[in-house]
């Protein structure tokens, strides 16, 4: 065989592999940006795709009883083609429970008008998938809260069912679920794959950007994957009493270190998102939510590392006159409280181990927290 001949196949056997792969849905669908009047799923197919969602009421009805309205992905009048497909489900009622299912048309050609499709895959419409909008006028809720997991599916598992998964309104990721985002695959075996088997096809999981999830060349392509109400890894939602604000805290390393390859610029971000924090705490939506909860990856305080001191130089002052209720973090591997007041803090600040699940009840004048270790002792407890 002559070398030419073993260069074309090695050349060519992974494009056959590639075309012979079959249309299906290949991983999701995840539920994100859930408010009282809208959602977004994401999945992804195996080859581009034209996708809808067609959404029922939880009535007792069949999916089949009525036609269902289709929702697309759209941008500026078109219809989106792709393989991430992120659609959008809007003019929903608060608090009401939905039914979903998801279509995926595999598109052959796309040139000009001229459209050519291939087979339709979709989602079960005898166990069709839910979700439940948010609802601002209730008076109580529930959510769990999981960090530093680093592609470690097994404690995810563990962690996560040491809660009533079923019964929370949405799990919050604190960051560094990953240890780098090198490609879509090991993105979903690290983490997404086992959150849509646990719950995220049917609750939302609220990702809070660690250091780790900068890393890496994929780490380009993270808003295709977690969109957000400021297109940016850092925002803020209500549920129920409590207003909730996620801040990127970026790396915790200056942006001219070895270690970024001198792609990093984390100074200026930071900055950024320092002047849309300054805004946010002067809307009459944050100041009129009887809580305020902050979650943030790296915690000031706790190092004198680059990123803990530019977090304390750009975040803290702003949030100190806030009225800040409780806020939450990771990235230290350990737990650790510090008290409101203790290091120039106007709120207290839970610290949560990698190993450890905070179970989290909220009502209209009170946070209570549960700390649990991954065999399920309860190791701390509080009540703000």
């Amino acid at each position: 065989m002559t070398k030419r001949l073993i260069f074309l196949l090695f050349t060519i056997a992974p494009l056959l592999s590639i075309a012979q792969e079959p249309f299906k849905i290949k991983y999701g669908p995840y539920l994100q940006n859930v408010s009282e009047n809208e959602a977004t799923i994401v999945w992804v197919t195996s080859k581009d795709a034209l996708s809808w969602v067609e959404i029922a009421p939880d009535d007792g009805t069949h999916f089949y009883a009525a036609e269902r309205k289709q929702y697309f992905e759209t941008e500026n009048g078109r219809k989106l083609v792709g393989n991430i497909h992120k659609v959008t489900v809007k003019g929903l009622d608060k608090g009401t429970k939905y039914r979903y299912r998801l279509y995926s048309r595999e598109v052959l050609d796309n040139y000009n008008w001229d459209t050519s499709y291939g087979k339709i895959t979709a989602s079960s419409s005898y166990q069709p998938f839910s979700f439940t909008t948010f609802d601002e006028s209730k008076n109580e809720f529930s959510f769990a809260v999981v960090n530093d997991i680093h592609a470690d599916t097994l404690a995810l598992k563990e962690l996560l069912n040491q809660v009533e998964i079923n019964k929370k309104d949405f799990i919050v990721f604190n960051g560094d679920m990953m240890s780098h985002l090198n490609s879509e695959k090991l993105m979903f075996d690290g983490f997404i794959n086992k959150s849509v088997e646990m719950f995220a096809s049917n609750r939302p999981f609220i990702l809070t950007r660690g250091n780790h999830e900068t890393r890496g060349p994929f780490s380009t392509k993270y808003m295709d994957y977690f969109p957000s109400t400021t297109g940016k890894p850092y925002f803020s939602f209500r549920n129920g009493p409590a207003f909730f604000i996620m801040l990127d805290s970026g790396e915790d390393k200056p942006d001219t270190d070895i270690e970024y390859g001198g792609l990093s610029a984390f100074d200026e971000y930071r900055e950024e998102q320092a002047e849309w924090l300054k805004k946010l705490v002067e809307t009459d939506e944050f100041k009129n939510a009887p809580l305020k909860i902050v979650s943030i990856h790296i915690p000031a305080f706790t190092s004198t590392w680059y990123g803990t001191l530019h977090v304390e130089e750009l975040f803290i002052p702003i949030l100190n006159k806030a009225g800040i209720d409780l806020m939450f973090c990771g990235h230290t591997h350990q737990y650790e409280f510090i008290n409101k007041g203790d290091k120039g803090n106007n709120f207290p600040i839970i610290i949560n181990a990698n190993r450890d699940i905070m179970d989290i009840n909220v009502k209209e004048n009170s946070i209570n927290v549960v700390i649990k270790d991954i065999k399920g002792k309860i190791t701390q407890e509080f009540n703000f």
